[in-house]
């Protein structure tokens, strides 16, 4: 099934600072985020045993506990395993995102996207997340970021391996949608291209949000709306780049994309208006665009979505954008 037919609205839950993501975060306050996320409305939750090394899963099983299953939709990735015994978290070579989990578990983490290793994966996210069912599986980042040259033979192990145990998951009813959970576009454009394995979508984070969307926009977006597929927009701030943090692509931003920032900043400033709604507006603009997942790692993070979701944005807005050169020509903007 198509995830757009499956997620139940347009704000969801990203989990990755539940894996203590740059920072030790307490568990009352982790617990507290996804309370308030639910509090708030928000029923669709996406995790991935690489976030602190199973840590996030952990939580948001202890955090949803004792809530009607029935009533959220949980995905998380396959890929990596999680063992029971523990490594130096210094020594992980996980390529460019080397230090965002070191404050995680120290579990080991294998990457593995065999069948076996799949199936396990599941198997052990069922049993982290206190739950009977994932409703959608990613296959994540076989990318570039991660495996550098290598990235081909990585995706190609995940094609014969992932792609056909998560197709035939899903066809048996296990799961009940699959695709790939990424930070490049390319891994998206080569599975799009396959004969074989019919993904139901995609997660992609960072590639489609003000600062970052040219290449999606053309090569990924009408294909994905083409198949009646759905992309879920992961990491619509950059990192918290565009809405005044240190960081884009999970390392300090460039000069050149903090100047970006600066003239969207003073555009938003001038028009009366929040950056968190210009890149949450800006990205489920996009008619592929089937959810936004800003990741939350405080309470208070989750009502400020919800209002950027909620803010009236004038049109002068998006069309001095435009004729700034600050979005690419062809991207849809909110209300046209």
């Amino acid at each position: 099934m198509a995830i757009k037919e499956i997620l139940p609205g347009k704000l969801g839950f990203g989990a990755a600072p539940l894996g203590n993501m740059f920072r030790a975060i307490p568990e009352d306050e982790a617990l507290a985020t996804v309370e308030a996320a639910w509090n708030d409305g928000i029923r669709y939750f996406d995790n991935a045993p690489f976030y602190g090394a199973g840590l996030a899963e952990l939580r948001m099983g202890e955090a949803l506990a004792g809530r009607p299953r029935a009533e959220y939709v949980i995905s998380t990735k396959v890929g990596r395993v999680i063992l029971d015994e523990v490594e130096d978290v210094s020594a992980r070579d996980q390529g460019e995102k080397g230090d965002v989990f070191r404050h995680g578990r120290p579990n080991r983490i294998v990457n593995d996207y065999s069948a076996d290793a799949t199936l396990r994966s599941i198997e052990d996210s069922l049993k982290r997340l206190k739950t009977d069912r994932i409703d959608i599986a990613f296959v994540h980042d076989v990318a570039q970021d991660f495996y550098g040259d290598e990235w081909l033979a990585m995706f190609e192990s995940a094609r014969n391996g992932a792609f056909k145990a998560l197709d035939r998951l899903r066809d048996e009813g296990v799961i009940g949608a699959w695709g790939l959970g990424v930070n490049k576009v390319e891994p998206i454009e080569l599975l799009l291209e396959l004969e074989g394995p019919r993904p139901d979508g995609f997660l992609l984070a960072g590639r489609y949000t003000l600062l970052d969307h040219g290449r999606a926009l053309q090569r990924v977006m009408p294909k994905v709306v083409e198949r009646g597929l759905g992309i879920v927009v992961g990491g619509p701030y950059s990192s918290g780049a565009l809405v005044g943090g240190p960081n884009f692509e999970y390392a300090p931003a460039s000069p050149a994309i903090l100047d970006k920032v600066a003239r969207i900043k003073a555009m938003a400033d001038r028009h009366g208006i929040s950056m968190k709604a210009a890149g949450l507006q800006f990205a489920l603009a996009n008619p592929a665009v089937a959810a936004v997942i800003p990741g939350a790692s405080r309470p208070d993070r989750i009502a400020e979505d919800r209002a950027a979701l909620e803010e009236t944005v004038p049109a002068a807005f998006w069309q001095d954008l435009r004729a700034a050169g600050l979005v690419h020509p062809e991207a849809p903007l909110p209300g046209q």
